[in-house]
């Protein structure tokens, strides 16, 4: 095997591997950030459709937010990603979930092509282009090739997936050094990241460190942060596999050994491997950090670093509630709370809630224009109408079927108040569980002559809708299996645009106490249910009274504030990685 690898342009040794020894003796391998050694960021998915790459869920939402409050904050900040050159749509047709592919191109979006580079996949060479999108401190960085398919096209652990994450990782690696830069941090998010940190090590020792050294560099400059609860549920990965698309990639024997003797009867599970390759770990909440139920490969229990995710607040709040946060000295320029928030709250009156909600219904209403319901019927709202939404993945632990397990009850609350009830996510494709859970439940409103034209499904949910729908709505339904839910943001984007929060105590909302919110609670899941219509009701009653709705609203921002700000995230990130 030569000396150079095939799929990078002649380059110097990118690590400072001098000071890195000087490091070492001091202790301290805190590197400063800067535009030539940014924050680098790794995800699978982004969902940024402004910029044209559209994700799958909560974890490209959180990456782009993440961009952007880094952009706000003046932070060299690099994001790096797969660009997918089909990104499914969907539909409903007689009752059930139809997928639809449509080809997307990166030059309608304004990214630059950069080179070429290429990674090694099942004896062939595969070239991936890299293109790339500037914003001040902050750009996307893409690996792209007309074969790539869509985001999470092919099962788990299947051939194609391990090949998307390889050329994320060797492939986004060499396109760092394309562009010049060393990463002053490498945030993995989620385990499909892996192989970037994994290129590094590779180059280091291929660069002449001692591989021993170079474990100890590349973790201590690799933060893994885990957005799932239970490693058991992650996909594996057999050697022959590897063997066809991860060692042709490497160059050190040292590394190839070090990455065989992590298989165990065959087989490799990435959360394990990740773990190995980095010291620091991170959750996306409080009780994500405590629970999450990961052992390293000797069999011990991994402690992660609680930093709850965030949301960029001026991409998902209304820009009038914005303004007035600002104006009246609420939130700083960056979108956190200032030291003495708390105070000023009661500036929330129910005039000014009411106000704001009527801005967003019209907000709503106009996006409402272009996406019919489920039965292709355009919705209209009133400023008066009551509107109760659930916006979120369809995955069975959010349990977006609760409210109808009693459907004369759900029709009971609704009719009392003449209320609606809006649905919208997006089902996986293949997961035939839930494409089967929507199809009964449109046929329990279908049913039903009162919930037929009070409750609707939104197909083909995204970005759009889901601004929409926080900025429009009046109540927030989020009740996940209590202890299955790492964080979530949908809840986040409804407190900030003055939605009452109707959830259970789970993920990023248990940051705060059962007393923050309209807690639905219970020892069973019939007691739960009780609980969820009762709040219901409670939210209902006080959209009309001017005491409760200031003191429930009030009391959420209070409570949240600081929990849902991105810029407190991202400060929370860089305090940890870079402590002064």
């Amino acid at each position: 095997m030569d000396n150079e690898p095939y799929f990078y342009h002649p380059l110097e040794n990118i690590e400072d591997v001098d000071v890195f020894y000087e490091a070492m003796e001091r202790n301290n391998l805190t590197k400063a950030i800067s535009p030539e050694r940014p924050y680098t960021y790794w995800t699978i998915e982004l969902y940024d459709q402004k910029n044209g790459i559209r994700g799958g869920g909560g974890l490209g939402v959180l990456a782009a937010d993440t961009r952007r409050v880094a952009e706000k904050m003046e932070v060299p900040f690099a994001l790096i990603t797969p660009f997918y050159p089909y990104e499914v749509h969907q539909t409903i047709k007689d009752g059930k979930i139809v997928d639809e592919r449509r080809p997307v191109s990166y030059g309608d979006f304004g990214f630059r092509f950069v080179d070429s580079v290429f990674v090694k996949c099942c004896d062939e060479l595969c070239k991936l282009d890299v293109i790339e999108k500037k914003f001040n401190s902050t750009r996307i960085i893409a690996i792209t090739e007309p074969n790539f398919r869509e985001l999470y096209a092919d099962m788990s652990g299947s051939d194609h997936r391990l090949y998307q994450e390889v050329s994320l990782g060797f492939g986004g690696y060499a396109a760092l050094k394309l562009l010049g830069l060393k990463p002053a941090i490498m945030q993995l998010n989620e385990v499909a990241t892996f192989f970037a940190a994994l290129a590094r090590l590779d180059e280091l020792v291929r660069n002449g460190m001692d591989f021993y050294e170079a474990v100890v560099y590349t973790r201590k400059h690799t933060l893994y942060t885990n957005h799932t609860l239970v490693q058991a549920a992650e996909a594996e990965f057999s050697r022959e596999q590897f063997e066809r698309f991860v060692f042709p990639n490497l160059k050190s024997l040292a590394v190839r050994k070090w990455l065989s003797d992590k298989f165990v009867d065959n087989h490799i599970k990435l959360s394990s491997v990740t773990i190995e390759i980095s010291e620091l770990r991170s959750g996306v909440s409080k009780l994500h950090a405590r629970v999450a139920n990961y052992k390293d490969i000797a069999g011990n229990k991994v402690k992660f670093k609680a930093i709850t995710n965030g949301i960029d607040m001026d991409t998902w709040v209304l820009p009038e509630i914005m303004d007035f946060c600002r104006e009246m000295g609420i939130l700083d320029r960056n979108g956190a709370p200032v030291v003495n928030y708390t105070e000023k709250l009661d500036l929330f009156t129910a005039e000014k809630i009411r106000g704001f909600k009527k801005i967003g219904r019209e907000v709503l209403n106009e996006i409402l224009k272009q996406r019919p319901n489920h039965n292709g019927q355009i919705l209209q709202f009133g400023e008066n109408d009551f509107i109760f939404d659930f916006k979120r993945r369809f995955v069975d632990y959010k349990r977006p079927e609760l409210p109808f397990r009693n459907p004369a009850k759900l029709r009971a609350i609704l009719e009392k108040y003449n209320a609606h009830y809006i649905i919208s996510g997006r089902v996986h494709a293949g997961d035939a569980n839930m494409s089967s859970k929507l199809y009964r439940l449109l046929e329990i409103i279908r049913n039903d002559d009162y919930l037929r034209t009070h409750v609707h499904y939104l197909p083909d949910y995204d970005e759009r809708l889901a601004y929409g729908l926080s900025v429009g709505a009046n109540a927030a339904i989020n009740v996940p299996i209590v202890g299955l839910e790492a964080c979530g943001t949908s809840w986040m984007k409804d407190v900030a645009n003055l939605n009452m929060l109707i959830s259970t105590h789970d993920g990023g909302v248990a940051d705060a106490s059962v007393n923050s919110y309209l807690n639905v609670s219970g020892g069973r899941e019939d007691e739960e249910l009780e609980a969820l219509y009762q709040r219901m009701d409670e939210a209902l009653r006080a959209w009309n009274n001017d005491f409760d709705l200031e003191y429930i609203l009030q009391k959420q921002l209070a409570a949240y504030l600081p929990v849902i700000s991105g810029a407190r995230m991202l400060r929370d990130y860089i305090d940890y990685l870079f402590p002064t």
